[in-house]
């Protein structure tokens, strides 16, 4: 382990220039009118800019080991993450391999438990551990999907989310996935327009190709119900993230009393196995989607997924680009991954993370081949201006 050891942990945050991937132009389809917990307050309906989805920005976690090679980790948090990882997080880092995974892992949860369990403190604990993975990798000279066991597959199949799944179907995406536009407080002139909208987009992309629909933690109950119900001609794949995400109870309901075939999706806000854990044992979705940037890094991500296999529940990540790319190439129970378009009409191939990483792969022909280049396969970008934590 002779120079392997991680001498320093650095937190950076970054705004502007579209580094986080909320942050975005006024035109971008991103930034437009997308059903949230927001949208029964008519001011703050019109874009998700107008209630701070964009406030915290980014952090990113670089870990350099003692011969100066240099792990990195994203995640959303800026200034505050930035600020857990260089004053509590980095003690328990510094002097470690970064094979020591678990380790360091249980350390930052368990010393972090009386202000996080979930949310920013769960994201800064994210960003270290995909640092220490990508730092692992380019010490072994080898992809993180290695270092999880191997590929199953390195070429994914991908659906493509935004406003134009017919753009992504022509492309050869597998489908795509909607953001829902009005939400419960539109009344039944907004539920209408939304069913209305998917109806259009299953006579574009064809009978065959997966046509999804995101909601964004806008609903009630009554609400879901009557959108299931007029979503359930169209053959859409599945609902998403209907509720708040400690709305358990609410989500096990809509998947009592879906129509059959309908899926209910749900984890992009949720964290740790414990939260997955009551999901499961509830039987409240019939698909999890743990974004690794957020949920506990790939660390926790991989222990998720053990447990949902148990219950042989498929684990479709949100989002995060590489990160996921490489857990979904070593796995077998994931059929499929996420391509979030930022282009900001829909209508082109934009790397997720960009301008922040350099290197990420864009898909071809709907699918995308990870990269065997040690790590992760990025870089961070170092022209942008990147600030130390406070």
């Amino acid at each position: 382990m002779s120079g392997e050891r991680i001498r320093a942990v650095r937190a950076l945050t970054v705004r502007g220039g579209g580094a986080d991937y909320h942050d975005q132009a006024a035109n971008h389809w991103i930034v437009g009118q997308v059903a949230t917990p927001m949208s029964r307050y008519p001011a703050y309906r019109g874009t998700r800019s107008s209630w701070g989805i964009d406030a915290l920005g980014t952090v990113v976690v670089e870990v350099e080991d003692e011969a100066g090679r240099v792990g990195v980790g994203v995640s959303t948090g800026g200034v505050p993450a930035a600020w857990l990882v260089a004053h509590h997080l980095d003690r328990f880092v510094v002097g470690r391999h970064p094979s020591q995974v678990e380790l360091m892992w249980d350390q930052m949860y368990r010393s972090s438990l009386y202000y996080g369990r979930k949310g920013l403190a769960l994201n800064a604990i994210s960003a270290v551990d995909l640092a220490l993975w990508d730092l692992w990798g380019r010490q072994r000279q080898e992809p993180v999907f290695h270092l999880l066991g191997g590929p199953v597959r390195r070429v994914l199949p991908c659906y493509a989310t935004g406003p134009r799944p017919d753009w992504a179907v022509a492309e050869g995406f597998l489908g795509g996935k909607l953001p829902l536009v009005h939400g419960p407080d539109e009344g039944m002139v907004g539920l209408r327009q939304n069913v209305d909208t998917v109806a259009r987009a299953r006579d574009q992309v064809g009978a065959d190709a997966l046509l999804m629909v995101d909601c964004w933690m806008a609903l009630d109950l009554n609400y879901a119900e009557q959108l299931v119900a007029g979503l359930a001609p169209l053959g859409v794949y599945w609902v998403e993230e209907c509720f708040p995400a400690d709305d358990y109870w609410s989500y096990r309901e809509l998947r009592r009393r879906r129509p059959l075939g309908m899926r209910i999706a749900t984890g992009e806000h949720e964290a740790t196995r414990w939260g997955f854990r009551l999901l499961l044992e509830m039987e409240a979705a019939d698909v999890i989607q743990p974004d690794v940037t957020w949920c506990g890094g790939l660390t926790e991500l991989t222990r998720i997924a053990a447990l949902a296999d148990s219950w042989q529940v498929p684990v479709i990540p949100h989002g995060s680009s590489v990160y996921s790319y490489h857990f979904a190439a070593a796995r077998a129970a994931t059929p499929f991954s996420e391509f979030l378009m930022m282009h900001p009409t829909a209508t082109g191939l934009t790397p997720m993370f960009a301008p922040l990483l350099l290197g990420e792969p864009l898909p071809l022909n709907g699918v995308i081949t990870v990269p065997d280049t040690p790590g992760f396969g990025v870089e961070l970008n170092r022209s942008l201006d990147l600030m130390p934590a406070p």
